[in-house]
């Protein structure tokens, strides 16, 4: 029997089919369908008649690799080796992926917040370990009563995302105060820490676990460029963890991708010496409020956007139906695709919420919303 016989297909997959056999904005799957940026795409063009096709160190091109260096210094005030610390991974979910297969042994538990991203738990299967999923609270902050009475003396990792997908929600200093205190009390435990989104913020500067000096050498840190720089499909990105860590990880990554697109990587770190990732928050929180005004006249409750390009709708004025049912019928009658968020709860909580991608051109937004407000 397969590992993963229990797992159903991915709600992205689904939905997106339903969008196009209906023909309706889709609004559900995460990623832009806006250019990239006119410098990119030079310096693209440059590098493609250059000799950089060839495989790439395993661990990542060295000029990208202190380009991130210099970036998170920058950032966070983190001095990482670049030729210890740092690896380049054939997307997040790839990095995801080595870093519980690497790590979780057969038995280990693994400590996931619900909602939560859909490979997270595949990930521990594969893996054999045991995946415990804990729900947030109602509002999405986490309840770390729940998470404290959750560690066992087999907790091998807890699975941290922030900013938070599918929920948009952002990790506060207190908040990260009340996890350093909890985790005093259990040293044996690691962090994974999935910070893809960490530079679209709009309420505070981004508070990432690269500053938690406390907690820094039981850390894994997961970003993406793909996110960041609106390049989903080339699916590039890197983990920062302390020596002793990703000494184990990069020998998973090596007999699983090796190395990552020598193009791509080549590409980035030229690009990232002409990013100003600020630019990058104030794009989307630009489209995030003109979404919002798009549906003020509608029967959708706005929710909380503090981070992501994800905008959650409570629909409870609308329809009884349950979110799953809601999102298909929107879908095939208004046209317009969504993803239920009850389907990132081991336990299938239904609060009548869907969640929208505004990381979409202005025309498509605006179009949504007029479909949305007719309901």
């Amino acid at each position: 029997m397969s590992k993963l016989s229990h797992i159903p297909t991915s709600i992205f997959s689904e939905m997106s089919q339903l969008a196009n056999t209906h023909g309706a904005i889709n609004l559900a799957q995460g990623f832009p369908n806006f250019p990239v940026d006119e410098r990119l795409l030079s310096i693209t063009e440059k590098a493609i008649r250059d000799n950089v096709h060839q495989y790439t160190p395993m661990a990542g091109l060295p000029a990208l690799l202190e380009e991130i260096t210099s970036l998170t210094f920058e950032k966070y005030q983190r001095k990482i080796d670049p030729s210890q610390e740092l690896l380049i991974t054939a997307g997040a979910t790839q990095g995801v992926f080595t870093i519980i297969q690497s790590l979780v042994n057969a038995g280990d538990e693994v400590i996931i917040l619900d909602p939560s991203y859909d490979s997270y738990e595949p990930s521990v299967i594969m893996a054999n370990g045991n995946p415990i999923r804990i729900s947030l609270n109602l509002d999405f902050s986490p309840n770390f009563e729940e998470i404290d009475r959750a560690i066992s003396s087999k907790t091998k990792l807890i699975v941290i995302n922030n900013p938070h997908n599918p929920t948009a929600k952002v990790w506060t200093e207190a908040d990260f105060i009340q996890f350093d205190l909890l985790l005093e009390k259990h040293p044996h435990v690691l962090i994974l820490a999935d910070e893809v989104y960490e530079y679209i913020n709009f309420i505070q500067t981004h508070i990432s676990f690269n500053s938690r000096k406390n907690i820094i050498d039981r850390v894994i840190i997961v970003s993406s460029f793909g996110k960041s720089l609106h390049v989903t499909g080339w699916k590039v990105g890197y983990l920062i963890a302390p020596e002793h860590l990703m000494k184990t990880i990069k020998k998973v990554h090596q007999f699983l991708v090796f190395s990552v697109s020598s193009l791509a990587q080549h590409v980035i770190a030229k690009y990232l010496q002409l990013v100003d990732f600020d630019d990058v928050s104030k794009m989307y929180e630009t489209k995030k409020n003109l979404f919002a005004r798009s549906i003020l006249g509608s029967a959708f409750e706005i929710l909380p956007c503090e981070g992501t390009y994800f905008q959650l709708l409570k629909f409870d004025k609308i329809s009884q139906l349950s979110d799953v049912e809601f999102a298909k019928k929107l879908t095939i009658e208004c046209g317009v695709a969504a993803i239920p968020i009850s389907v990132f709860y081991k336990n299938q909580i239904d609060q009548k919420i869907l969640r929208f991608c505004f990381a979409k051109t202005d025309e498509t937004l605006i179009e949504a919303g007029k479909k949305l407000s007719n309901l």
